[in-house]
C-alpha cells in the first residue's frame, strides 16, 4: 500500500510505500547540506522515491535533476511523485542501474551529483538479492566505489558530489573519493544528540579539487529535550551548534 507524505515546503509531496521505502532524516540532511547553485544541472543516484531531488529543487532551484533508481516499483513511485508535484519536466526519473549512467547521460555533463547510497557493505552476512529493502540498504546492486566512480565520470571538471553515509565508513568514503579524483572539501558529522556517538557523515567533494577539508560544526538531530531539529522548512545551518 502507498501513502502521500507532505514535505512541509513549497506544497511538495512524495509517494511512499507503507511497507518500506519511506524517506528518513538522512535524506533531509543531505538535501539541506547540498547547497547547489541555482540553475545548475544535477544527477541523483539511488534516488528511491525521489525525495532528495524534490527537496533539492525546493530549496535551491537547480535547472534540472536526472534521477536514477534500479528497483522498478520504486522508480515508478518516484516518477509518479514528480507527476504529482508537476515536476516531471524538471526532475526526470529513469529506472536503470546507476553504473550505466555515464552511457545514458554522457560524461562531464552534471554540475552536481547527490547520493544516499546503500550503507552496508557486502560482507555483512547473507542477504537476499531479490529483496527490495535489502537492495536499498546493502551493497548488492552497487558499491561505494561504483557510486563515486560513476559520479566522477558524470561530473563536470569542477562539479561537486554530495553524499551521506554511515559515520563508521568515513575512511572508506574519503579514500574512495580521492581514488576517483574527487577531493573532499566539506565534512559534517551527525549525532543523534549531544550525548550520543556519531551516526552519519555528510560530505561534499570537488572534482579535481585541491586538498583542503573544512570540518563543519557538529549536526544534532535532537536537542537535549528530545525535540527534533531537522525540519526541512527551517533551512538554517542544519541545526548546528557552537
Amino acid at each position: 500500500m502507498e501513502k502521500i507524505e507532505d514535505l512541509g515546503i513549497g506544497g511538495y509531496r512524495v509517494i511512499q510505500s507503507k511497507e518500506g521505502f519511506c524517506f528518513g532524516s538522512d535524506a533531509v540532511l543531505l538535501s539541506k547540506f547540498a547547497k547547489v547553485k541555482r540553475g545548475g544541472r544535477g544527477l541523483d543516484l539511488c534516488t528511491g522515491t525521489g525525495i532528495i531531488p524534490v527537496l533539492t529543487y525546493a530549496l535551491y532551484g537547480p535547472e534540472s535533476i536526472d534521477a536514477v533508481e534500479i528497483i522498478p516499483r520504486v522508480a515508478d513511485m518516484a516518477a509518479r511523485t514528480m507527476e504529482l508535484n508537476g515536476l516531471s519536466d524538471i526532475i526526470r526519473v529513469k529506472n536503470a542501474d546507476l553504473k550505466d549512467a555515464p552511457e545514458i547521460y554522457g560524461s562531464r555533463v552534471f554540475d552536481f551529483v547527490t547520493c544516499n547510497p546503500p550503507y552496508m557493505n557486502s560482507g555483512g552476512g547473507i542477504v537476499n538479492p531479490k529483496d527490495e529493502l535489502a537492495l536499498s540498504r546493502h551493497e548488492i546492486a552497487c558499491t561505494l566505489d561504483d557510486v563515486v566512480r560513476v559520479a566522477a565520470k558524470c561530473l563536470k571538471q569542477t562539479g561537486k558530489l554530495f553524499m551521506v553515509h554511515r559515520a563508521d565508513r568515513l575512511c572508506d568514503v574519503i579514500t574512495t573519493m580521492r581514488k576517483h579524483r574527487i577531493e573532499p572539501k566539506r565534512l559534517a558529522v551527525v549525532y543523534p544528540n549531544s550525548a550520543g556517538a556519531a551516526s552519519l557523515i555528510l560530505v561534499e567533494g570537488l572534482m579535481n579539487g585541491r586538498p583542503q577539508l573544512r570540518l563543519e560544526k557538529p549536526v544534532f538531530m535532537y536537542d537535549d529535550a528530545g525535540n527534533y531539529l531537522q525540519n526541512i522548512s527551517d533551512n538554517e545551518e542544519l541545526g548546528m551548534r557552537n
